[in-house]
């Protein structure tokens, strides 16, 4: 590694010169791949299933809970473990869990079953997903320092990015497209194939030895990553503003509706809308892995919250379906800035010992954000509408935005 890094000291891809890291990222690609394409393929069988919007906050409710629940202990499982054997169980017992939604999507048991009966079982086993997303996420985050020298880390951080949100939009589009062309329960035969191409990539990376060389009480252990990020206020504004801000914003959710109800578009439409703010935000990675932010980041990252608030309140008055995928498309160039401040600070400021604890931290403001953001979306368009309901979100989004900024002046004046 430091031949590598004095070979390339400037190159901003130095480290996919590590074969490791291209297995890595490789793997990684197509696991987020077919985790997004089930999320597309759920959404769009959940409403079709039951035509309740509440339904489709069932879905982010159905994973948040086992998620939150075992995120804390999770960063102290992870810290004391071997992390290449820890991710290749997560991955394996993902795939068990897409197998188990393609025999429920088959014909003969929707025969057998009604909707509602289908849509609880679902629910079961995305609750089992949120169980093992609640150590697959952490895991891949401390992995990165474990395979790429120090100093290259902000440019792994965008790498890592960059590869997370284009199998995100892949994997969006390819669901809407194989909903269209395969059917839900072909869809699902083909993740599962995807997940077990990734476990296949993950075997070829070496055993990353715990770093948490004495392990504590699991409670104490717990507390110290608590404490880190509580402490370092920059880290600590950062995941708040993200937590509110796509709590309240979380139109994505709706979209299946949007798609349905609104814009009267079929899968093919659907997925693409699906996929449009991710297509946005990995454009604005692209620009900054190239040309990368000097200054002034903590500002950045406010402004571009903001303007993400306004493009929702924009898709949810839009009756034309260009101007709503051009909407969504401006969402995530701005949350591209947030997902590269966040990534790059959380690298930055937590140490070797810590990275597993912390980034279940991080994976539970993030999984609090966008499931829990679904839940209020599917609970707030149930009880107001689905346009006012989104408007709501976007309004909220603007409002925390305001309040972050006069609360956390940490991270206003933040530079890296």
């Amino acid at each position: 590694m430091e031949s590598t890094l004095a070979t390339y000291p400037q190159d901003p891809y130095a480290p996919l010169k590590i074969p490791e890291f291209r297995y890595f990222i490789a793997g990684r690609f197509i696991y987020i791949m077919g985790i997004r394409m089930t999320v597309t393929v759920l959404g769009w069988w959940i409403y079709t299933l039951t035509n309740s919007k509440l339904a489709l906050g069932f879905v982010g409710l159905s994973e948040v809970i086992p998620a939150l629940s075992f995120a804390l202990y999770a960063g102290h499982y992870i810290d004391k473990t071997e992390k290449r054997k820890l991710l290749l169980k997560c991955v394996a017992g993902y795939a068990f869990c897409i197998a188990l939604l393609a025999v429920l999507s088959w014909q003969q048991t929707e025969n057998a079953l009604t909707p509602w009966t289908i849509a609880v079982l679902v629910f079961g086993v995305i609750g089992i997903t949120g169980f093992v997303r609640a150590f697959s996420g952490p895991t891949f985050s401390a992995m990165i320092s474990q395979i790429v020298p120090r100093e290259m880390l902000p440019n792994a951080a965008a790498i890592s990015s960059g590869g997370w949100l284009t199998a995100s939009i892949v994997g969006h589009a390819a669901g809407g497209f194989s909903i269209a062309f395969l059917g839900i329960h072909s869809t699902f035969i083909l993740v599962v194939m995807l997940v077990i191409a990734a476990w296949i990539l993950f075997r070829k990376l070496k055993p990353k030895p715990a770093m948490l060389k004495n392990p504590k009480n699991p409670w104490q252990s717990v507390k110290e990553g608590i404490k880190h990020v509580y402490q370092t206020k920059e880290l600590m504004g950062a995941l708040v503003l993200d937590l509110f801000a796509v709590l309240f914003g979380g139109a994505v959710a709706l979209v299946p509706v949007f798609a349905q109800d609104i814009l009267k578009i079929g899968p093919i439409g659907f997925g693409w809308l699906n996929a449009a703010a991710d297509i946005g935000a990995i454009m604005t990675v692209t620009y900054l892995t190239i040309r990368p932010l000097k200054r002034n980041q903590g500002r950045i990252l406010f402004y571009a919250i903001a303007g993400f608030g306004g493009c929702i309140i924009l898709f949810a008055l839009s009756e034309i379906f260009w101007l709503s995928f051009a909407a969504l498309l401006l969402s995530g160039c701005m949350d591209g800035f947030s997902v590269i401040i966040r990534g790059t600070i959380l690298q930055l400021k937590t140490p070797d010992e810590l990275r597993g604890r912390v980034a279940a931290v991080n994976s539970m403001f993030i999984n609090s954000s966008n499931e829990l953001g679904q839940f209020e979306s599917g609970v707030a368009a149930k009880l107001m509408g689905t346009v006012p309901a989104v408007v709501f979100g976007g309004c909220m989004t603007l409002a925390v935005v305001v309040a972050t900024w006069f609360k956390a002046p940490a991270l206003r004046k933040m530079q890296y």
